[in-house]
């Protein structure tokens, strides 16, 4: 799943400065950079690859500070060029920041910023999200990064859409990246735009990738909530949620729960989640009944029971806008794919796999609205520019203002459409 931003004229059509040149693309690393995601861009643009028709870029690798630069495993590494480079780049990857707890270095930030008004295209891969938000360069515009981490960069950069389902985000000039494999898939993106899809085909083969992935991030998602809301009196209703997915209850409830109103127990959440309390819990209703899917021989209607929806239809619904299938296919799927060692000591066949949840009981509260399953969910739905087909795509993580007591969610820009990558 990516969001391509054909539309984003202003920005794409911007021109580079003179000393500017639209093949060298400059890589800005920094110490305790992973090195996996530092790697991405230097194999993508650093290597010639001209026998394979891949068109040849000029990498610059530049230290963001001081060296030497310490990476994974202990590894020292020796940038052969400083922040100065990035002045001849027509693009300029950060392929990811040491923490998303502390602040990248001024000068660093005062580059990108530079760069970017000289109209150079700007690019974060995974937490490299983190230093783009940090120089301001994110502000009002979508942008992803690893969706364990989305939750916190909603939460530390609020003018920023942050959309944790999507592969990537590309917005003209400045594109962003999920985590860690995400940025191959961001740096194939990029060649494709550069040189076609033929050029970017014939990249991937050499490093033996699908040219472009289906899907999203959302596949990843797990119950996992930042650290920092284990301390909070708010843990214990989210603990609950959790534990009453089966149940039909809706934010009304939880919010009871909490001794709140609805309207500051959606801004606590948002506070400590980055994300809304309905769209966190739709969430988690369909994961729960992904994993139903995939340890069970329940019926799609059993699942849309134990899962909390209220019908198979709102099941359904909510499974395809979150991860491309129905119910049915993901499940025929998934068994196709298991090893047959995995399928007979799982027992399929039978249902001894199942959990032990149980369907909603008669005395569960009974609450219709779109935790239930029947009511509108604050989803985007984007199609693609260039004509690919793709499902829906959820909304990103930005609220706008409250309105009887419910936030409005707003999409990130009416004008940047989505685009799904179409294999």
């Amino acid at each position: 799943m990516s969001h391509d931003s054909a539309a984003a004229p202003d920005a794409a059509a911007r021109k580079l400065s003179g000393r500017r040149r639209k093949e060298i693309v400059a890589v800005l690393l920094f110490s305790g950079g992973p090195i996996f995601e530092s790697s991405i861009p230097l194999s993508v643009f650093g290597v010639d690859r001209q026998d394979a028709g891949v068109p040849r870029y000029r990498l610059l690798v530049c230290a963001g500070e001081e060296g030497p630069l310490r990476t994974t495993g202990g590894l020292e590494l020796t940038a052969p060029h400083g922040l100065e480079a990035i002045s001849r780049a027509g693009t300029v990857v950060v392929p990811a920041w040491r923490s998303i707890t502390s602040p990248p270095p001024q000068e660093a930030l005062d580059a990108l910023r530079r760069a970017h008004e000289e109209g150079a295209r700007i690019v974060g891969l995974c937490t490299g999200a983190f230093v783009l938000a940090a120089a301001g360069l994110l502000d009002g515009r979508p942008a992803t990064t690893h969706w364990m981490y989305a939750p916190t960069l909603a939460k530390r950069y609020p003018s920023v859409h942050v959309d944790p389902r999507e592969l990537f985000v590309d917005d003209g000039d400045v594109l962003t990246s999920a985590g860690t494999a995400a940025g191959i898939d961001l740096c194939l993106h990029i060649v494709r735009t550069d040189h076609g899809s033929e050029a970017a085909g014939a990249l991937a083969r050499r490093l033996v990738v699908p040219p472009r992935r289906s899907g999203g991030q959302e596949r990843y998602l797990d119950r996992s909530l930042p650290e920092e809301i284990g301390a909070d009196p708010l843990a214990e209703v989210v603990a609950w949620a959790l534990e009453h997915l089966h149940e039909q209850f809706d934010v009304e409830t939880l919010a009871a729960r909490a001794y709140m109103s609805r309207r500051t127990f959606d801004r606590r959440f948002r506070s400590l989640t980055g994300s809304a309390p309905l769209q966190w819990l739709i969430t988690q209703r369909v994961l729960q009944a992904q994993r139903l899917l995939e340890t069970s021989d329940y019926s799609v209607d059993e699942v849309a029971g134990r899962c909390g929806f209220r019908s198979p239809v709102a099941l359904r619904g909510h499974f395809r806008r979150q991860l491309g299938s129905s119910p049915a296919a993901y499940r025929a799927a998934y068994r196709a794919r298991r090893p047959q060692g995995d399928k007979q000591a799982a027992g399929e066949g039978g249902a001894a796999g199942a959990p032990a949840a149980s369907g909603p009981s008669p005395s569960a509260v009974q609450q219709s609205g779109p935790l239930a399953g029947d009511g509108p969910v604050p989803y985007q739905s984007r199609r693609a520019a260039a004509g690919t087909v793709g499902s829906p795509s959820p909304q990103p993580l930005h609220a706008a203002s409250s309105e009887n007591g419910r936030e409005a969610y707003v999409p990130s820009r009416a004008s940047v459409p989505g685009q799904r990558s179409a294999t």
